[in-house]
């Protein structure tokens, strides 16, 4: 089956950033915010003349359609919905479908319309595809590309922690991903952590879940919002700063870190059984010392990117650009580590059936 990605899509996004949200439900079953219809046959846009435009893909025998996948099974859950693994009746290709009640709260529907916003315009080897969108009995239904090695969250259950030649690839692909996302696409992804970074056995790792997302179209990047995951949120968000691309540069050497060490950064005090409430955390964030590698386990070019990253001062902290530069991404290239045979060996149980 012919692959349908966000390549085939004209979207015009309102030179506002924030959507304006207008739901309703047609006689045919239609789900509308802005310019973006999602109905059973798919997704389209009606431009600002309110004219509808035909469907962007024709009906034909090859078009995907929800009648068209069987359920395997759940794959994950959370923001408003589940994750399923699907199977194509007929080419017997996996995808991941992601199904979400519209039972829901308005800013949730906004963060929805954005995210089908985003994937369906995305267009970049490090972002997980988006091919269709649906609006059915209620739901709606975002078929992507399945990534059979699951999330890092995942693959560190299995591994306890990533040694530094393979975080090094991991880091390269990720920055390559955060450099579309930042600079060709303008949108702070504002929920990076390990759970949202997707891996498969071909050896890729994709970012994905833009669900709180937000495209931008100030020149300076900056937002003012509050949303995102507290554990790898930037201090400046928490202190409820202005924030820039900068703030995922933040997350990223968390995440880094974590997967390093097999620990979140940020240890709970040493009396007690961790952190009493999420409001301690976020104290602890922006009024302890920045994390560090250790000099001890790791190289001094790992120490280094991570400084980089986890600074607590944004206008010190590195962009994607700058990072991609830095030794460590490039330091075990002479090495060609092999990512596929380290990711398959771990075994992910969401790869097998």
């Amino acid at each position: 089956m012919k692959k349908r990605g966000g390549s085939n899509l004209r979207l015009k996004l309102s030179p506002d950033s924030e959507i304006s949200f207008a739901k309703f439900l047609t006689d045919s079953g239609t789900f509308k915010d802005g310019d973006l219809l999602v109905g059973r046959n798919g997704l389209r846009i009606v431009p600002q003349d309110g004219q509808e435009e035909p469907p962007l893909v024709k009906p034909s025998d090859n078009q995907l359609t929800l009648a068209d996948v069987d359920t395997i099974k759940v794959i994950g859950k959370g923001n408003g919905g589940i994750v399923q693994l699907v199977r194509h009746k007929w080419t017997g290709q996996f995808f991941a479908l992601k199904v979400i009640q519209m039972n829901i709260q308005d800013s949730v529907r906004k963060q929805i319309a954005q995210e089908l916003k985003i994937n369906q315009s995305s267009q970049c080897p490090y972002v997980v595809v988006c091919y269709h969108s649906f609006y059915d009995n209620g739901a709606i239904s975002i078929v992507l590309e399945y990534m059979d090695g699951g999330s890092l969250a995942d693959f560190l259950k299995k591994v306890k922690s990533i040694p530094e030649t393979y975080l090094s690839a991991i880091s390269k692909q990720v920055l390559k991903g955060l450099i579309y996302l930042h600079h060709d696409k303008h949108i702070i992804h504002r929920d990076l952590k390990p759970s949202n970074i997707l891996i498969n056995h071909g050896g890729e790792v994709k970012i994905t879940d833009f669900g709180v997302s937000a495209i931008l179209t100030s020149t300076i990047g900056q937002r003012d919002t509050f949303v995102g995951t507290y554990n790898y949120m930037s201090p400046e968000r928490i202190s409820g700063e202005t924030y820039d691309y900068k703030s995922d540069i933040w997350s990223l050497g968390l995440l880094l870190l974590e997967c390093a060490t097999g620990c979140f950064p940020y240890s709970p005090p040493e009396l007690g059984d961790g952190w009493i409430n999420f409001y301690e955390l976020l104290e602890a964030i922006v009024e302890q010392p920045q994390p560090s590698a250790s000099s001890e386990q790791f190289s001094p070019e790992f120490c280094s990117f991570i400084s980089a990253c986890a600074t607590k001062d944004p206008n010190d902290r590195k962009s994607a650009q700058e990072l991609l530069k830095h030794p460590f991404v490039s330091m075990y290239e002479d090495l060609d580590v092999d990512l596929a045979s380290y990711f398959t060996s771990a075994g992910s149980p969401l790869a097998t059936f």
